[in-house]
């Protein structure tokens, strides 16, 4: 999932966020992990593995039992009860099975892998085929024929014509009643934030924000994640806590919070304070216990809103008891269920609203469904991945379906379902403009269909997309100075841009009702009646009529695409929109 490769091939998404970085970045040999403890020479090799604790279980008893299982506890989150390991005893699972203290126990990631040079370059090249065929729908809204109008608009920031998704939620008339508190506090879980974005940096609170990732170079069958940390921006596998390697999160942020000062776009709470939350790789996967972190930190700092724009690899789905995955899988999909409701539970307790996008596989997830792209990657060695698995409606994806999390489905300019984004009636509980480049008279492609928010220069330079003067070479980027601060910006389409405009208008709701924070200052609110409100003031939208809809897309390579979606529901209540469209001047204005 990292941001420089431009894609133009149509096929079906299996992640929530988009690819955002260069070549160089997705594709990466292999170094050790920080926290990774290589094997001596002849000894048993390293594996990793992620415990949850019994509810209520004392840490210290926890611990003794992984020590006597033969492991070593690298970090654990207390306030969960999660605690990732490393071991060399190949039995360490089956030896804390029958442990009184122990909820369950399943391989993570593996450490330490690095395969020679011949297998990393082809790792390389899989890495990069990979991530051109699995991210392109939001990459979709690039490499049209139509590019952006660059002019400024004085009577407002200077794109925001180009923002048809704020006049869509009445952001932009909301503004006049309400533009955010910067007390309240908006957590981006994310592949991280560049606080240095003309266009963030003065709502970013540096000091605040956390990188719970570590960068990793490979899966255990030695297939690139991040890739080799000497080749990373910063030398490092370890990166700041104001930087994005990808360009994914910065998007969500912008959208969010961009200010109002005279340069580009505005976001939908253009005065709330951003929290960098990075719970996501450079490649764009994201992991188990960072996201747990993130969510548990948000808990304990006062944050007020999170936005999570992705879903926790790799099992796009996880099914507790699926006769298609080992009982070593089943035994992990059940545990990343458990432990991601106990940090989703933590953070709600503790004022938080959870946002998060709904997916991109253009599929209702309250019915019998068909997952070919888990898992992603391979969790120990030698496992199959991305086999077909029949996937009952059950099986739940992570964090969107956790209970607290509010799933936001896509819209296009027309206020249509996006083609791409997924649905349920009882699953969808709101929508919000996430693009549909195809959203069209024509049905054909147009990138300003898609949606504008900010985009790291580092990214912009790495991928060719601005020339020796700083000029965009491609229609996707669009480029606006103030003086001599010039700022970039990307067009993008995905459920993955719809959460953080339903995250924008949950953090007016904050700001406008919210109370002072007594324990730990700015404005506080309980997130079930941000909810409440979000969901009572949404605009109600009705199915299509007839509610079998069907897709019609004339592609770029000439040949047409069509799909049907069923919407089922009421107009106050189904697949499509849930509770409806989002709209910020209702949420706030009255």
């Amino acid at each position: 999932m990292v941001s420089a490769l431009e894609v133009h091939t149509e096929v079906d998404v299996k992640r929530l966020t988009v690819v955002a970085a260069t070549a160089a970045m997705v594709a990466a040999t292999l170094a050790t992990p920080a926290q990774a403890v290589p094997a001596a020479a002849g000894s048993a090799a390293q594996t990793e593995y992620v415990v949850l604790y019994k509810e209520g279980a004392a840490a210290a008893d926890a611990q003794k039992a992984i020590e006597a299982a033969g492991g070593s506890v690298i970090k654990v989150n207390a306030e969960v009860g999660l605690a990732t390991v490393s071991t060399t005893n190949p039995d360490f699972a089956a030896a804390l099975q029958g442990a009184a203290v122990i909820e369950g126990v399943a391989r993570n990631r593996v450490i330490g892998s690095a395969p020679d040079d011949a297998k990393a370059s082809a790792a390389v090249k899989k890495a990069v085929e990979k991530a051109a065929k699995s991210k392109a729908v939001e990459k979709e809204g690039r490499g049209g024929a139509t590019g952006p109008k660059w002019g400024r608009n004085v009577k407002d920031e200077p794109l925001a014509d180009l923002q048809w998704d704020m006049k869509q939620i009445h952001a932009d008339q909301a503004h006049r009643f309400e533009q955010g508190d910067k007390g309240v506090l908006v957590g981006i879980l994310d592949t991280g934030v560049d606080g240095s974005h003309p266009d963030i940096a003065p709502n970013f609170d540096r000091r605040l924000s956390r990188n719970f990732t570590v960068d990793l170079p490979a899966d255990a069958n030695g297939t690139v994640i991040d890739g080799p940390c000497e080749e990373d921006p910063d030398g490092s596998c370890t990166d700041p806590n104001d930087v994005d390697e990808d360009g994914h999160g910065t998007h969500v942020a912008s959208s969010i919070a961009a200010p109002i000062n005279k340069l580009g776009i505005s976001g939908v709470a253009p005065k709330v304070t951003i929290v960098n939350l990075r719970a996501g790789q450079d490649s764009g996967y994201f992991f188990l216990q960072p996201t747990v972190d993130a969510l548990t930190y948000a808990g304990d700092i006062g944050v007020d809103v999170v936005n999570m724009s992705y879903y926790i690899d790799p099992w796009l789905f996880n099914c507790a008891d699926n006769p298609a995955d080992s009982p070593e899988e089943q035994a992990q999909q059940r545990l990343y269920i458990a432990a991601t409701q106990r940090a989703v539970d933590y953070a709600h307790a503790r004022g938080v609203t959870l946002v998060s996008a709904a997916g991109n596989e253009a599929i209702d997830y309250t019915k019998t469904n068909v997952d070919s792209g888990s898992p992603d990657y391979a969790t120990f060695p030698g496992q199959q991945t991305e086999r077909t698995r029949t996937i009952p409606p059950s099986c739940v994806s992570l964090p969107n379906e956790s209970e607290h999390v509010i799933a936001v489905s896509s819209t296009g300019v027309s206020k249509r379902k996006a083609y791409y984004s997924s649905y349920g009636n009882g699953y969808i509980d709101v929508a919000s403009p996430g693009g549909d480049v195809y959203d069209t008279p024509g049905n054909t492609r147009d990138i300003t269909k898609a949606t504008l928010s900010a985009y790291p220069k580092a990214l912009a330079v790495a991928n060719g997309e601005i020339d020796e003067n700083g000029d965009p070479t491609v229609p996707y980027v669009v480029k606006d100075c103030k003086g001599s601060v010039c700022a970039y910006y990307q067009y993008l389409q995905g459920t993955s841009m719809a959460s953080p405009r339903a995250a924008g208008v949950a953090a007016l709701i904050v700001s406008r009702y919210g109370q002072r924070d007594r324990a730990r200052g700015g404005l506080t609110m309980d997130p079930d009646k941000v909810e409440a409100i979000l969901k009572g003031t949404a605009t109600r939208t009705a199915c299509p009529n007839p509610p079998a809809y069907t897709y019609t897309r004339h592609l770029p390579d000439g040949t047409t695409a069509t799909a049907t979606h069923i919407c089922e529901g009421t107009a106050d209540n189904n697949g499509f929109y849930g509770r409806g469209i989002v709209d910020a001047l209702r949420a706030v204005g009255r």
